[in-house]
């Protein structure tokens, strides 16, 4: 039996950057992947696929070039499914080939099969050539997450999906009904909106996203409703009727007496931890809600040579967070005194169309903590490279203390917000105020001017009259 310093269990972001750290550091390293590709859910079934539809949505819709200089093109019925499909194919291929080079150049240990415990040290490998015993005398497990199924839903992945088989569909829906407002439903809910798609969504509660700013979310349920999306509110899903024939089609049913029909369903309303096939009970491991592994600020689990990483731990499940949750998981094992927490801001970005992103307070919980602050906004079509782009609609708010005008938020809807954003998590990460956004330079023309008239318009507002930028 081959023994490791380290043993990891799964190659997404938090698996990859885990044991290429500790190998970094001259540790004797093996990480365990039992699917065909690398890279997990960052790289296969979730956010470089669907963050690459999204883009050849746009692409193929026209919408990069809609309203530029008087231009617009629709090349919704000239694309086939194959050309949708192609950018996403590459791009996990590629990524996925990335992430097996990467783990070759630091020497880990590859095996490929289900990982599973014998015991707390012991993990027992299952692969088409058999099975095989490793002994770690530390494990990460980083095994992701899965689409929850509720019951009452006759999943096929042909028809019926999940926010993994959507990825493999061979042709375009007519339209589509989505079951859930988080993240992965609203990205697909505008993603085939974008291409042409009727979409229907279904929601058990009364708003979007609410963990946002709920002015941004608002702005996004409009975008939608502009888009032609079918918004269904406070109801869920009662009975799913597939016929045989793809010619037919799917009647959906509701719990308010509400029904329609549609070509395809998915239901994206949740995840549930990787571990049903790693055994945990045999090494002592606690679970939480929806097969969630429960982790401390370290992320070490109760048994504490055993840590987890990533989406199998819960919130916030993002590729980024992800990766330095193993980071800082090594960091503690092998205390190489780099890297012990992540930051108390990341900002979280949404794939829409548009996309939205975000860091620190919304408005909402500056209210909650009850802190006496102000607001200031600035619109794309308003700037300078908006009018350039064309655009229609998208803004940035920035939320700010009245007294000292230290940034507390920067809350951003309209294209490339998820690329924007980074400046406004150094403001809120470094406690910047209004003067130190207007005193930097940026280039001209950009989007970054959003947040100067941001903070000439927070200004504005304490003034009560106009501060001209």
């Amino acid at each position: 039996m081959k023994k490791y310093n380290l043993i990891v269990i799964g190659t997404g972001p938090a698996g990859e950057k885990a044991a290429v750290k500790a190998a970094y550091f001259g540790h004797r390293v093996a990480i365990i992947e039992k699917a065909a590709k690398f890279g997990g859910a960052m790289v296969v079934t979730g956010t470089l696929p669907s963050k690459t539809l999204k883009e050849t949505a746009l692409y193929f819709s026209g919408k990069y070039e809609k309203g530029l200089y008087g231009v617009d093109r629709d090349l919704r019925h000239e694309a086939s499914i194959e050309d949708f499909m192609f950018r996403k194919n590459y791009v996990t291929k590629t990524e996925g080939e990335a992430v097996e080079e990467n783990l070759q150049r630091h020497q880990v240990d590859v095996y490929q099969g289900i990982a599973s415990f014998e015991d707390p040290h012991t993990i027992k490998i299952t692969g088409s050539s058999g099975e095989e015993l490793l002994e770690g005398e530390h494990i990460i497990i980083a095994t992701g997450s899965y689409p929850f199924h509720p019951p009452g839903i006759p999943f096929d992945g042909r028809r019926i999906h999940d926010s993994d088989t959507i990825l493999d569909i061979t042709r375009y829906p007519k339209s589509l009904c989505v079951v859930g407002a988080g993240v992965i439903g609203c990205e697909y809910t505008t993603i085939f909106s974008t291409m042409g798609t009727k979409v229907h969504l279904v929601n058990n509660k009364d708003k979007i996203l609410p963990f946002l700013d709920q002015e941004v979310a608002s702005s996004l349920v409009d975008s939608m409703r502009d888009s032609g999306v079918s918004l269904l509110f406070n109801t869920s899903i009662k009975e799913i009727s597939v016929p045989n024939s793809d010619e037919e089609m799917i009647k959906v049913t509701l719990e308010n007496g509400g029904s329609f029909e549609v070509d395809m369903f998915l239901f994206a309303a949740g995840r549930s931890g990787n571990t049903k096939e790693l055994q945990c009970e045999k090494a002592g491991i606690e679970l939480g809600k929806r097969e969630a592994i429960l982790v401390d600020n370290t992320y070490r689990t109760n048994i504490p040579h055993i840590y987890a990483v990533g989406d199998v731990v819960g919130f916030p499940a993002l590729a980024s967070t992800s990766a330095d949750q193993g980071r800082v998981a090594v960091a503690h094992i092998f205390q190489t005194k780099d890297l012990d927490h992540l930051p108390t801001y990341f900002p979280y970005g949404i794939y829409t169309v548009p996309e939205v992103s975000t860091v620190g307070l919304s408005e909402e919980e500056a209210k909650e903590k009850e802190i006496n602050y102000c607001v200031g906004k600035a619109r794309y079509p308003e700037m300078a490279r908006g009018k350039i782009m064309g655009a229609k609609s998208g803004f940035m708010k920035i939320i700010f203390e009245k007294e000292t005008l230290n940034i507390l938020g920067v809350h951003v809807i309209g294209h490339i917000a998820t690329e924007i954003i980074h400046y406004g998590l150094i403001l809120v990460e470094e406690k910047k105020n209004l003067y130190d956004v207007i005193g930097t330079v940026f280039n001209f023309p950009t989007l970054h001017d959003l947040y100067k008239y941001a903070a000439y318009d927070g200004l504005s507002t304490i003034a009560g009259h106009k501060v001209r930028p």
